[in-house]
């Protein structure tokens, strides 16, 4: 399955949460993720299908994190949704290994494909 949408900016507050993830996804799959999130608007809401849940107590925050694999740009990449987001389920947030606007010099408004 395959998602597509625009690049579009976020609340600017993801470095502090992707820090408190950040061993959670090293454990499991061996991956350092950026310090950010890349948050993508698609068209019509997209309903997490194959995740898993990081609860409150592995990172010291307070609600469930949803997790799903993706790939972006070639990247293992992974959708990461908090149980009560401010987002609508339309928009998506990408953490990686790689920091994808400086990579790839994404601006805001340009179409990308996230592949389930």
């Amino acid at each position: 399955m395959e998602l597509k949408g625009k690049v579009r900016d976020g609340l600017g507050n993801a470095s502090f949460w992707v820090k408190k993830i950040e061993d959670m996804f090293f454990n499991k799959y061996g991956i350092k993720l950026f310090h950010g999130t890349l948050n993508i608007e698609l068209e019509e809401e997209y309903e997490l299908q194959n995740y898993w849940i990081i609860n409150p107590e592995e990172y010291g925050g307070t609600q469930k994190v949803y997790v799903e694999k993706c790939k972006l740009l070639g990247h293992r990449s992974y959708i990461v949704r908090a149980q009560n987001s401010v987002h609508k389920s339309n928009i998506l947030e990408i953490v990686s290994n790689v920091n994808f606007r400086k990579k790839y010099n994404l601006k805001n408004g340009e179409v990308v494909k996230v592949k389930l």
